[in-house]
């Protein structure tokens, strides 16, 4: 029986809302810039060719997009299931990052575009949209597990290892992008940066399996 007396919302339960709809929003960009990748594929049959020539390099681009946003979509739901709340600035964060991975679509047709015409063009446009999808991912995690600690279930050494990660991937098609550019020694030394990364990236993690077995050891002592 309703007796007229405000009903006030308990704070988890807001931040709750928050996080709920902002992992539905993300879904549902991420899920619509998978299908629209499909539908940018419109290859157009020249005299002569066969249907590998045909569909092959379109096909190609299109799994690797589909498999390149896939990861990001990872990612982003990794740092998301982490958070024990989200605030103003990782929303924003996340919108910004959003924009982007619903314009791959986008980016997409550019390169197929400039498989007929000038790859270079189309490979540095693609390359550089994932740079900054992958420094929007980086940059959103830096700033919730080092800046306002709202993942505070991920041990630090851990924490530095996925931001690497992201650090990598961005570095990969940096060095693409020079590439492109006909920077080939810059693209070089981008590519033993990002090497020298991923590297990081596995000590990293070796180091935070090492101190969540010692913590079980330790753990299976007690008892």
């Amino acid at each position: 029986m309703d007796t007229g007396t405000p009903q006030h919302v308990k704070e988890h339960h807001v931040h709750q809302r928050h996080f709920d709809r902002l992992v539905m929003l993300s879904d549902g960009v991420f899920a619509i810039a998978l299908t629209l990748s499909a539908v940018e594929l419109r290859p157009e049959a020249l005299p002569g060719q066969t249907v590998v020539q045909v569909w092959g390099k379109p096909l190609a681009v299109y799994f690797l997009s589909f498999f390149l946003i896939g990861i990001v979509w990872m990612r982003h739901r990794r740092t998301l299931a982490h958070l024990y709340r989200v605030d103003t600035p990782i929303t924003l964060m996340s919108l910004l990052l959003l924009s982007l991975v619903a314009l791959v679509p986008v980016f997409v047709r550019v390169l197929l575009e400039g498989l007929s015409d000038s790859a270079a063009n189309g490979m540095l446009i693609y390359s550089l949209s994932l740079v900054a999808i992958y420094l929007c991912l980086a940059a959103g995690w830096f700033y919730a597990a080092f800046i306002r600690h709202l993942a505070p279930s991920v041990p630090r050494v851990r924490a530095w290892g996925w931001l690497m990660e992201d650090f990598f991937v961005a570095m990969f098609f940096a060095g693409t992008a020079l590439y492109s550019l006909q920077m080939h020694m810059l693209a070089l030394l981008m590519a033993l940066a990002g090497s020298a990364m991923r590297i990081g990236v596995t000590v990293f993690e070796k180091k935070a399996k090492a101190q969540e077995a010692q913590a079980d050891g330790h753990a299976d002592s007690q008892h």
